[in-house]
């Protein structure tokens, strides 16, 4: 299979690279192929004829878009529809990567694909959007919401994932307050791109949660990515009104990825995706 990668310098197009080997993957850097740009797409698509676009990108800054919204829908929307319908006009397959944000966590449960999405900030109103968009051009697509992904960092500008400033911070001996009052599944990245390839084989459009299974507070997560790691740690529980940030997020925004079961592809529960994670990264230090 040929694959067209945007936003394959992030955790999961990296992932995507390598780990779908047998396939011929073409990722162009940022300044080459940006998702905004419908020309340098259309370019793309003509040039690499490919099997299949997978869009990586997205404008996820949670708290930057809260205060420029017109950015969000821009990326998250607008683009991602032009991208569409580029690819269906090619007669390709279009996938691209949503959001548990779009669920307002009122729930208590992990959500399933057939739960009315209402997200609470612009983020992951700007996501629906684009999901929207998508399922509106009634092609073959995949839109496949995630949460919580972690991953190795392509570079240093990149900054810690969640995971990584945990283990950093922990090994230092330096306090940490995290989340206890916010729930969800975090989902390393690598099984996340393991699943995608398998829905891909599938041919069964639509809409898809793909997370490691189970739900966990953050604070929770940080103590076995500690444990994992054999660093004592000195986490602090606190609630998310004490984390100040300009966005509002859900409290429980856990999802299950019920579709995909149902067509026989899933991910580990979310320790053995940590355990994972910690064994790439140890093999990468070595």
């Amino acid at each position: 299979m040929k694959v067209l990668l945007i936003g394959g310098s992030g955790q999961l197009g990296r992932e995507i690279r390598v780990r779908w080997s047998a396939d011929r993957v073409v990722a162009p850097p940022h300044r080459e192929l940006d998702l905004e740009d419908a020309a340098a797409l259309a370019a793309a698509l003509e040039r690499e004829q490919p099997d299949v676009l997978i869009n990586c990108a997205a404008y996820h800054n949670v708290d930057l878009c809260e205060t420029t919204p017109e950015r969000a829908f821009a990326v998250n929307a607008l683009a991602v529809e032009r991208a569409a319908r580029l690819v269906r006009e090619r007669g390709a397959v279009f996938v691209t990567i949503s959001t548990d944000y779009v669920f307002d966590g009122i729930l208590g449960r992990p959500y399933e694909e057939r739960d009315a999405p209402h997200p609470l900030n612009a983020y992951g109103a700007s996501k629906l959007a684009g999901e929207l968009l998508v399922e509106r051009l009634q092609m073959r697509a995949f839109v496949v919401r995630t949460c919580g992904v972690y991953g190795r960092r392509p570079s240093a500008a990149k900054g810690h994932t969640f995971v990584d400033r945990v283990l950093a911070q922990g090994g230092a001996g330096e306090p940490m307050r995290v989340v206890s009052d916010a729930t969800v599944s975090p989902t390393f990245a690598g099984d996340l791109a393991v699943a995608i390839r398998a829905l891909l084989d599938t041919e069964s459009y639509g809409l898809y949660h793909a997370v490691n299974a189970g739900a966990v507070t953050w604070y929770a997560f940080a103590r076995e990515a500690l444990a994992q790691a054999g660093i004592a740690g000195n986490l602090t529980p606190i609630a998310r009104s004490d984390w100040k940030a300009p966005a509002v997020r859900p409290a429980y925004s856990a999802l299950a990825s019920r579709a995909l079961g149902a067509l026989g592809i899933g991910l580990p529960d979310w320790r053995a995706g940590l355990a994972g994670y910690l064994a790439v990264r140890e093999r990468e230090a070595e």
